[in-house]
């Protein structure tokens, strides 16, 4: 994580708490890291100081909803196909499939 905020131009702790957990998560995105909604809570929970599996029940399905709304504004897919791929979990966005 350390090398992919890197590559987004986070380089700082103060600057990913300043930034805030989804302004952060969309910089990721935008800078071409694979969506994971696993990476976007232990995020959250870092942020606020708690363990990373302290993510539950009715607090974990409000950020689930955040980070699909996340990964739909900040991820282009090339096609519907890959699109409906992607959202059942078969492929991720930055892979690409020559389907010939």
């Amino acid at each position: 994580m350390e090398a992919a905020f890197k590559a987004a131009g986070i380089t700082s702790a103060e600057q990913l708490r300043a930034l805030g957990t989804d302004r952060a998560y969309a910089q990721l995105l935008q800078s071409g890291h694979q969506p994971h909604f696993i990476a976007y809570y232990v995020l959250e929970m870092g942020l606020q100081g708690r363990p990373w599996n302290d993510c539950k029940g009715e607090e974990k399905n409000r950020l689930r909803a955040r980070f699909d709304a996340l990964k739909a504004e900040h991820t282009q897919h090339p096609n519907a196909f890959d699109a409906a791929l992607d959202e059942i979990g078969v492929i991720c966005v930055d892979q690409k499939v020559d389907r010939r």
